[in-house]
Parts: structure tokens; sequence; C-alpha cells
């Protein structure tokens, strides 16, 4: 099966390559593509805008889930069970869940760079407290305001790359900004891991608070002013009839769900592993469950080179793949071995950034009005999956081990695969009735 049949919708993919409006329909396609003054690989600014979305996926994902290599020693201060602790992750990613749609109106009416300025600011400032909480009802107050705070990124920065970047080369850079997600995650965790281990958990979270401040800095300094944004309306109407329009297009609504699913087998994973590694057989140091997370750089490279692997083989069969390689590390991490648990764990790391950076990507070039709030969708299914994975999966371990938690990945994976061959039923069907 050609790309083109096995990709998002043909419809988008033709959109993606028309030439800008300001060509002329004589000029060649070089002229066309010079007109764009859009940035593109090797052209001005575009490694600066990389490396800014780059610093600040970093410092979303190391505050978002700062706490969670941290579960065993937090459970073990409060003295509190898994599925308990678990709500210090689930508090800061279902914050965001709820306030991503209104922080992406936002950025629609005060601009993309203003809005995720102003998120990293509040995240970062919330971020230096967290190590004082008195209890864990405050620990997880303020991390859910925290997850709130860093809902004015994920949306506004897809929505930046998708105005400010030439669409050939959108996958690719969202890859970026998703390869710095996973740089945060494992350098959040690795970090906590071996100065938890040291200092306790306490110190750890706040020297993930230091280095947000860091990214953050770098990332308002490097970040080009963006010269493609057209302020939108805040009108309560207006945001509702772009929400209705998103959420009545079927491909829009199954990219949401893929979003989800994914995001549930990673969060119910990456929550619980600590717990297994940390008991028996395994029964390692903290640091060492923290050095876990280095098959993080296994995301970063999976969801930078997302962009290949759709021309490859089509959205849908680099979203095939990222299933199967994610359902493959399951079945692997339910050994008793623990280099066979890492070599799960290395399969479902890739699978999952490949799959959350091919859908992510194609949700930018689905919508051709409203990116934000459509990005915001996203972002919103993405971390309820995220929310919902880290509980159910902690629930799931307390009932009934880590097979309990690997039971509901695969039914996510399966989720996954079912919504991706029903698109692709749907798109042959569609191709069929113009030719009928």
């Amino acid at each position: 099966m050609s790309p083109a049949s096995t990709g998002a919708s043909t419809a988008v993919d033709a959109v993606a390559t028309v030439p800008s409006s300001a060509a002329s329909p004589a000029e060649p396609p070089a002229a066309a593509a010079d007109s764009d003054s859009r940035m593109a690989p090797g052209g001005p600014g575009y490694r600066r805008m990389s490396f800014a979305l780059f610093l600040a996926g970093v410092a979303t994902f190391a505050l978002l889930y700062s706490t969670q290599a941290l579960l065993p020693l937090i459970s073990g201060e409060f003295g509190v069970a898994a599925s308990e602790a678990s709500w210090t992750v689930a508090a800061a990613t279902g914050g965001l869940a709820l306030f991503v749609l209104p922080m992406s109106a936002l950025s629609e009416r005060y601009g993309r760079r203003a809005v995720m300025t102003a998120s990293l600011v509040v995240a970062v400032s919330v971020g230096l407290l967290v190590p004082f909480a008195p209890s864990l009802g405050w620990l997880v107050v303020l991390r859910g305001v925290q997850g709130a705070a860093l809902a004015g990124l994920p949306a506004s920065a897809t929505a930046y790359l998708a105005e400010e970047v030439r669409p050939r080369a959108l996958v690719t850079a969202i890859g970026l900004f998703v390869a710095g997600n996973s740089v945060g995650g494992m350098s959040g965790r690795v970090i906590t891991g071996w100065v938890a281990q040291e200092w306790g958990w306490r110190v750890a979270v706040g020297a993930i608070g230091v280095l947000a401040v860091a990214c953050a800095v770098a990332f308002r300094i490097l970040l080009p002013t963006p010269k493609h944004f057209t302020p939108g309306s805040l009108r309560p109407n207006v945001l509702a009839r772009t929400v209705r329009d998103h959420l009545s297009n079927p491909l829009l609504c199954r990219l949401y769900a893929i979003g989800a699913l994914f995001m549930t087998v990673f969060g119910g994973v990456y929550t619980v592993i600590g717990y297994r590694l940390t008991e028996a057989p395994f029964s390692l140091p903290q640091g060492i469950v923290g050095s876990i997370f280095l098959v993080y750089l296994v995301g970063t490279v999976s969801a930078s080179t997302a962009g290949r692997l759709v021309g490859s083989l089509g959205r849908r069969g680099a979203l095939y793949l990222a299933g199967g390689t994610t359902a493959t590390g399951l079945l692997f991490s339910l050994a008793d071995s623990l280099p066979l648990v890492l070599l799960g764990l290395v399969l479902i790391t890739a699978g999952f950034f490949a799959g959350h950076a091919v859908a992510s990507s194609a949700v930018s070039k689905t919508a051709t009005t409203g990116r934000a709030q459509a990005s915001a969708l996203y972002q919103s299914a993405y971390y309820i999956g995220s929310s919902v994975g880290s509980t159910v999966g902690a629930i799931a371990f307390h009932a009934g081990g880590w097979a309990g938690t690997v039971g509901v990945g695969v039914l996510a994976v399966l989720g996954v695969v079912t919504i991706t061959v029903f698109g692709t039923r749907a798109a042959r069907r569609g191709a069929l009735v113009p030719a009928a």
C-alpha cells in the first residue's frame, strides 16, 4: 500500500503540498516554495526556534512528571499506597487537561509566544514551592496548579509551529518538540532518582525546579518573534463554535482518541514501574530506578524521526507500527528478567513517542482554522489519558501486580489499532465514492 493511501487523509496531504497563494499558477514549484516566508530547515531562525521549543518541551515534561520516579519515597513518607501517591502525577496531568483549551483561547488572542512565556513563569514558580508541601494533600494541590499553568505550552507550541513552519517540515518540527518532552521526562526522572537517594525527594523536586528556570529563561531569549500570527476573538460563542467544528470532524476525533490511548499505556507503565523495580525480585535502589528512565532517549530518536516514518509508511502505517511496538514491549516487560524488562521499556517508549508525534502532527495539518483549539483538544485528551493511565495502572498494580498494569496497557493498544483500522476503512470508502 502506498504512503498516500495510508496517510491521515489524502485531502489533508494535498492541502499541505499546495504552493503558497503568493505564487502565480504558472510559477514552478521551486519559485512557489521560495515565496513562502515561513521557516524551513536550514533557513533563518529555524535552529533557534527548534532549540527554544526543545527547551520548552524539556521544562514541561520535567516539571509535569517530577514526582513520578519518586512515588515509592512519597508513599513511605506519608504512609500511603501507590494508588494514593499516584495522585501527585494525576493532579498535574489532570490540571493540564482541564486548562489547555482555555489557555489555547488566550493564545489565539494574545499570541503563542506570550502565553507560552507566562505559562513557564507560573509553572516554574510553583515548582519551587512544591518541595515545601507539608502534606500529601498540599502536594497534590500544588501539582494541580502546576499542571494548569503548564497548559499554555503544548497547544500553543504546536499552533506556533503550524503557523511559522512550512508544511513539509511540520512533522519534523513537531517531532523535535516531542523529543524535548522525552528529554525532559528522562532528565527529570534520572536527576530526581539520584538526588533523592542522597538527600530525599524534596531536594530532588527542588532540583527539577531550578532546571526548569534555566530552560524557561533560554526559551524566552531564543524563540523568534512570530510573523504569521493573526489575533483571534475571545468571545465564548466563537470558541464554542470552533470547538464544535473540531469535535464534529471524524478524523480529528480519531486522532484525539489515539493520543489518549497511547498516553494511557505510557502513564500507567511509568507510574508503576518504580514500585515494581524496588520490590522483589529486582530490589533496585532509588538511584538505579531513576536511571532506568534513560530509555527516554529512545523516545527522543523515535519522535524526531517520525517524519521519515510517515514518509515511508503513511500515517496509518506508522500508527500500526507504533502500536505493535508498544504491545510487544508490554509483553516483554512481564518477564522476571531485568534485561527483558528493560527491552520492554525501550519498545514501549519508542512506540509511544512515535505514535504521539505522528498523531499530534496530523492534528495540526488537519485543522485549517482554530489550530490552537484543535491542538488543545488533542492535548486535553492526551493528558486525560495520562491521568487515567497513572491512576488505573496503579489500581491494577495493587489488585493484580505488574500483570494487571500490563493488561490495562494491552487493552489501550488494542483500542489504538481498532481506531486506526476503522480510519483506514473509512478512507477507502471515501476514495471509492468519487470514482463511483
